[in-house]
């Protein structure tokens, strides 16, 4: 028999080619860049610094008051409290009455003025009235008018000591010059220098104020 003779293997022309794979380039280093490429770096985010926590501090241990230094202390508040409405409430007292008496002494003082200005005007009523007292003639006839005008005079003398009016001694006293009033200094016996011979106008004042002074005759 006739051996065929082997021919070697011929790869079918019409089958594909073997796809070879590609190189792993995951652990490829390139050694430097390529002409006309542009290289892009990336920058890695800086690291951020821890940021420090506040320290909380420990809280001390609460320490049990004891009641009785609690109620020293309150009492002692209450001492001090108590001294302080004391000191203001005196202090108010004391501008009250301050301000009573001055308010009081005002309008005594305007009562004073206002009585001094009508009072004065009814002095030289009295004075004519006693003027015609000392003048008064001795007609039996007469009697009766002069103790009339009498009457009136006593009346209104009356009326002026209700209201605090009093007389200014005059005769026998030494002159005064805040409550006297001179009209002449003339030599008399029985009268030393500086003293009242004789009242020619009586003189009244009202407590310390002088309503009208009285006028006199000094001797010298």
């Amino acid at each position: 028999m006739t051996k065929s003779k082997k021919r070697p293997h011929m790869q079918d022309a019409t089958a594909e080619p073997a796809i070879q794979s590609a190189p792993d380039l995951t652990h490829t280093k390139p050694h430097g860049p390529v002409e006309g490429s542009v290289v892009i770096e990336t920058v890695a985010p800086a690291a951020e610094a821890p940021t420090a926590e506040p320290e909380v501090p420990t809280p001390e241990p609460e320490v049990a008051e004891d009641p009785v230094q609690a109620l020293q202390k309150d009492l002692m508040t209450v001492r001090a409290l108590a001294d302080e409405y004391l000191d203001g409430w005196q202090r108010s007292r004391a501008d009250f009455l301050n301000y009573k008496k001055r308010v009081e002494r005002d309008l005594e003082a305007a009562y004073q003025q206002a009585a001094a200005t009508i009072l004065t005007r009814y002095l030289p009523i009295l004075d004519d009235i006693e003027r015609a007292l000392r003048e008064r003639p001795s007609v039996p006839e007469l009697e009766a008018w002069s103790e009339g005008i009498q009457l009136i005079q006593r009346k209104l003398q009356t009326i002026l000591e209700t209201e605090g009016v009093e007389p200014i001694p005059g005769q026998g006293q030494m002159f005064d010059p805040t409550i006297h009033e001179a009209i002449t200094f003339e030599k008399c016996d029985g009268y030393c220098e500086g003293q009242v011979i004789d009242v020619v106008r009586q003189g009244y004042r009202l407590g310390d104020r002088v309503l009208r002074p009285a006028q006199v005759r000094v001797a010298r």
